[in-house]
């Protein structure tokens, strides 16, 4: 076992949080500033409706990544459980059982999803005008589908070992050149919606070359020989059940958007759906490095749940969510106070400026407590406990979100802004929630932490 390894149960909780989560806030960041920079590029270059079919597009993306999220969470949940109760052969076989099961999804996906793609971006709302961008878009993006969701897979195994730094830059390569080539791509090379598409296969297949180029050089804590690959159904089983919440709330963010866009669509036309591309994707900006914070925690709590370190456990999750409420509460700040100016950055058409800056105000109002939701999740998949884990993660969207969506602007009378009260509302909900299940588990790890008092006395 490597010094990163050792680390996680021995270093200062602070210091290893901060030494974990600043690296992958970063990849996050840097990521989410390429889907930021994508859209910025197409509503400039190609137009409003270009940031409408990204809008139908984004959701089927994120059933794709879904599938990679749930198999690299769910193998850094176990592998680093495995790693803290010093069974190493245990966390190569789970390793390696993760990448024979993403690589075969991989190849159901690209083979699957372009011979069903009309039918799909129809389901997610595309209309008329809409559906031969989209298409153009998706057909183009789901042939980079295998490397993606491997590469999020590696991701995952390499930061459970706590080396967050080469995850980062994985993510930080693939997005840079994105970044670099679009305008290329889109403008200069007059490709449109598709040169923003094969700018980011490409990206995400030379981010695919260097995780795999750190696992063959050695580097790595996990050791994956051809015997690893020798399908273990216990070990898949874990892995899948532990990520399975994470690719519920996926999905259920998938079927959010075919609820809302066709809500959308039928209250506001194309114009609304445009907007909600562009707030999908300010929202992603200020949220994706929460998700840094909470994958630097899931090592951590990791480890030490599986070394039975309660009180480093418990330790790791209050310092977390104030991490998380402070960063939450400084970015609401500049969404809040600069709509317009936020908006004037992806086009400054008169008709998206008008309803992006009230609908932008109102989805983000609840944004400081939105950690709350985002650690719990993450809390129980970091300990083993997908079930908890499923409720939490089902909740926003699909108790609470969904239903407001379909009733506010009908029943309430609430038309076209009914759609995006249903955000803020739900958010409520669900922080209520969150704040119930985290306080639950806290006091379960006090009486654990009791308990091995009393054993060991």
């Amino acid at each position: 076992m490597n010094k990163n390894s050792e680390a996680l149960g021995k270093e200062n909780i602070g210091k290893l949080l901060k030494k974990l989560s600043i690296p992958a806030t970063m990849g996050m960041f840097v990521n989410a500033l390429y889907n930021l920079v994508d859209t910025i590029f197409l509503g400039r270059f190609v137009g409003v409706d270009a940031i409408g079919a990204l809008a139908i597009a984004f959701p089927i993306q994120m059933i794709v990544l879904a599938f990679g999220i749930m198999v690299g969470i769910g193998t850094a949940s176990a592998a680093s459980r495995a790693l803290g109760a010093k069974k190493v052969e245990k966390a190569d076989h789970i390793v390696g059982n993760a990448f024979l099961s993403i690589i075969i999804i991989g190849i159901l996906l690209v083979t699957v999803g372009r011979y069903f793609l009309n039918p799909i971006l129809q389901l997610f709302g595309a209309t008329e005008n809409l559906l031969p961008l989209a298409y153009d878009y998706m057909n183009i993006i789901l042939l980079g589908s295998i490397f993606l969701t491997i590469q999020v897979v590696s991701n995952n195994v390499i930061r459970s070992e706590g080396n967050a730094k080469v995850a980062m830059i994985s993510m930080m390569i693939g997005t840079g050149f994105n970044i670099f080539m679009d305008p290329i791509f889109i403008e200069l090379l007059g490709f449109g919606i598709k040169g923003a598409a094969l700018a980011t296969i490409i990206g995400q297949t030379l981010g695919f070359i260097y995780v795999m180029n750190y696992f063959y050089s050695g580097k790595s804590n996990y050791k994956i020989m051809p015997r690893h690959l020798k399908p273990n159904f216990e070990y898949i089983k874990e892995i899948f059940s532990v990520g399975f919440p994470t690719f519920m709330r996926n999905v259920a963010g998938s079927f959010l958007a075919i609820v809302a866009n066709n809500s959308l669509g039928y209250y506001g036309g194309d114009i609304a759906i445009s907007v909600y591309g562009v707030i999908q994707r300010v929202l992603r900006f200020a949220i994706m490095p929460m998700f840094g914070i909470v994958q630097g925690f899931q090592p951590i709590a990791s480890y030490n749940y599986g070394a039975e370190n309660f009180n480093r456990v418990k330790d790791v999750i209050k310092v977390s969510l104030k991490w998380l409420i402070i960063y939450a509460t400084i970015s609401i700040f500049f969404v809040q106070l600069f709509p317009e100016q936020i908006i004037r950055l992806f086009n400054k058409d008169p008709e998206l400026l008008s309803l992006g800056k009230p609908a932008l105000r109102i989805v983000t109002i609840m944004m400081p407590l939105i950690g709350i939701q985002v650690l719990a999740g993450s809390m129980y998949q970091a300990l083993g406990k997908p079930k908890p884990a499923l409720i939490v993660s089902m909740s926003r969207q699909t108790l609470f979100l969904i239903p407001l969506i379909l009733m506010l602007p009908s029943i309430f009378n609430m038309g076209l802004m009914g759609v995006y009260w249903a955000f803020p509302i739900a958010d409520v909900l669900a922080i209520i929630l969150s704040g119930y299940m985290i306080r639950r588990q806290i006091k379960k790890l006090d009486e654990r932490i009791t308990n091995n008092k009393i054993a060991g006395s």
